[in-house]
């Protein structure tokens, strides 16, 4: 199984970029892991949030492949301790599924024609963050998840 993380625009502060980096560089030893970034949107202060978040959805869209299993990440989704996240990956890895997708929406989060399509979800935390953490964390507690599932020591209980 691989694992894609994608995230609706650049991120513009380095240390959110340098932190996904290193969690990238060290989930390549446990899993086939992408990141993929959706560039900005032209003339998207001219738009409305509606509009952004449908024109955000085709690009989402276009970036999807027959039979990938996604999961939204939105602060209305399930939530998971980390130990309880990686027996939910180790349960996709046992299912067969080729490539499960992660997906960070924009500042706005997600059209309906999003949710509408996919209903699975997971929430980081109760807490909101912004568009640009939510990676960072998210790669954060992939690497934890892929060290828990090795019986490595990163975790502590």
């Amino acid at each position: 199984m691989k694992i894609l993380l994608l995230v609706v625009r650049k991120t513009d502060e380095d240390y959110i970029f340098d932190g996904v980096d290193k969690y990238r560089n060290r989930l390549k030893h446990y899993i086939g892991f992408e990141y993929e970034e959706i560039h900005d949107l032209k003339n998207r202060k001219t738009l409305s949030k509606d509009q952004q978040k449908k024109l955000e959805a085709d690009l989402i869209f276009s970036r999807l492949k027959m039979g990938d299993k996604v999961v939204l990440l939105d602060e209305k989704g399930s939530s998971f301790g980390s130990v309880e996240f990686s027996k939910y990956l180790q349960k996709k890895m046992n299912s067969g599924i080729r490539r499960l997708v992660f997906i960070v929406g924009g500042p706005y989060g997600f059209d309906t024609s999003i949710y509408n399509k996919y209903q699975d979800k997971l929430s980081l935390s109760k807490m909101t963050f912004s568009h640009q953490m939510v990676r960072l964390f998210f790669c954060e507690q992939l690497y934890r998840a892929m060290t828990i599932l090795k019986n490595e020591p990163y975790h502590h209980e």
